[in-house]
């Protein structure tokens, strides 16, 4: 079968959508042959990025989070903005298979032509995110896209590696807060930049949201917020009647202009940098441990023997790491 053309720089820095597929297509690639490729071409796109607004959105499974991204990436895009929506589908862990979904969720955006939505797998990834999420959200940066939403998977006890990506982190959630608050995990409580109660439609509809909203408000008030310059507010919205949205954007502006004038975004942009170098570092020690057939050999015969209790899980472990030259 015939590989794809490799992505030209200068067709993905003009904004060619099918160069844009490419690039993507080729940090996303497991072959060895293609990493030095995929090395090469994000370290010459690196100085065309940093200028979008870059937010995640995560929250609970069916609250809205495609129709919401839908509705609001249609807004941007009729201000004149370029949207590339990151969406992150969960993975089989049986098959390693995924729906994808998503982009049939967000009819509008689909068919804009100011909008780009990449669905990808999250192939057992933890946090919601993608393995190459980073590197898709700057190809889109340097391909013109001045805004890039990062739909996650789904809030779980991983959920906050969005917030390593992103300026803005938006936590939506379900009205009808009650017993469903206790079981909000206070990390991303501690993250959030702001939280919005989503499907606030109808009179009983915008009740219930706004009896949620001044419970998670409540909450929010016990914790110590991230930065001195920034109070999360707690909003209440409707993806599905467009209700909110505009005044939710506005936020997320006023966001971006107070914490880059306290010089936060650049910082919290430099440390997310080092976070994905140890990323980087411990995705090269896997591949180390997988990419050799003799070394897959050798790791499921150690498995095989901890299992049966031959060997202790320690001596398993230091078996494994000397595979490696640990």
């Amino acid at each position: 079968m015939t590989r794809p053309a490799a992505p030209d720089l200068d067709q993905l820095l003009a904004g060619q959508r099918a160069a844009l597929a490419r690039a993507i297509t080729l940090v996303e690639s497991k072959r060895a042959d293609d990493r030095a490729a995929a090395r090469a071409l994000l370290d010459a796109a690196l100085p065309h990025t940093g200028r979008a607004v870059r937010v995640g959105i995560t929250g609970v499974p069916g609250v809205g989070k495609s129709t919401t991204i839908d509705a609001l990436g249609s807004n941007l895009t009729a201000r004149g903005h370029k949207v590339a929506v990151l969406a992150v589908d969960p993975s089989s862990t049986r098959t390693g298979g995924s729906i994808l979904g998503d982009k049939t969720r967000m009819a509008r955006l689909a068919a804009d032509r100011n909008a780009y939505i990449r669905p990808s797998p999250s192939s057992g990834t933890l946090g919601g995110v993608a393995a190459k999420t980073r590197e898709t959200m700057l190809l889109c940066e340097a391909a013109g896209f001045d805004v890039v939403l990062v739909e996650t998977v789904g809030v779980g006890q991983s959920e906050t590696a969005v917030a390593d990506l992103t300026d803005f982190f938006l936590v939506l959630m379900l009205p009808g807060a009650g017993d469903e608050l206790q079981g909000i995990k206070k990390g991303i409580l501690e993250l959030a930049d702001m939280i919005a109660v989503n499907k606030a439609d109808g009179e009983e509809g915008r009740r219930r949201a706004s009896a949620a909203a001044a419970e998670y408000r409540a909450a929010l008030h016990i914790l110590t917020p991230a930065s001195a310059a920034w109070t999360p507010p707690v909003v209440t919205v409707s993806g599905l009647a467009n209700h909110g949205l505009d005044a939710l954007w506005d936020a997320v502006l006023d966001h971006r202009a107070k914490l880059t004038a306290t010089g936060e975004i650049a910082a919290r942009r430099r440390a997310q940098d080092a976070k994905w170098m140890w990323a980087l570092v411990h995705e090269r020690l896997h591949q180390r441990l997988t990419g050799s057939a003799a070394v897959r050999a050798k790791t499921a015969e150690t498995e095989r023997s901890v299992a049966a209790g031959e060997r202790s899980a320690a001596a398993g472990a230091d078996m494994i790491a000397a595979l490696i030259g640990l």
